[in-house]
């Protein structure tokens, strides 16, 4: 795992603990601050979505010839997508859509549709396994399209749940 790839891993890690943390009840010293609980909510999202970008960014480099090809890496971070999907319906229980002093990309179809947010995560996660699949196999071809499917996993979630930049 390079350097970088454990700091970001860290970076989520750190936040997803900050968020629950900050969603525990209260204590001694009274109720979390609202404002101070979506801040972190939406921090975390950003950071793994950052990591999710990150660890396709080498198979789409390879998809533009820009890389040689490695089956190895782009199966490895098709592991960690994996992984990453699996978190992300976790991280919008938190409904932050009453705040808005932070900038966030997220529409409230994804609180409206819960069903349907989890589903387009849960594809990402199957998309993600089925390029750990292919690479194992080192055919390029066969991995390259199951890495297209990553893109049309992110897309389809993008289309309803993401506000456009």
């Amino acid at each position: 795992m390079n350097r970088l790839t454990r700091i970001g891993v860290a970076a989520a890690l750190t936040a997803a603990s900050a968020l629950a943390l900050s969603q525990a009840p209260p204590g001694p010293g009274g109720p979390p601050n609202p404002e101070a609980q979506a801040k972190t909510a939406i921090e975390t999202r950003q950071a793994v979505f950052k990591l999710i970008a990150n660890q396709n960014g080498a198979a789409g480099a390879m998809q533009r010839n820009q890389r040689e090809f490695d089956a190895a890496v782009v199966g490895r971070n098709a592991v960690r997508i994996q992984t990453l999907a699996g978190m992300i319906p976790e991280l919008f229980t938190a409904d932050t859509r009453a705040v808005k002093t932070f900038k966030t990309a997220a529409l409230d179809g994804i609180w409206t549709s819960q069903a349907d947010f989890a589903a387009k995560a849960d594809g990402l996660a199957k998309a993600a396994a089925g390029v750990v699949e292919a690479a194992k196999t080192g055919d390029k071809a066969a991995t390259m399209k199951a890495q297209a499917e990553i893109g049309k996993a992110c897309g389809a979630c993008h289309d309803n749940f993401r506000a456009k930049p």
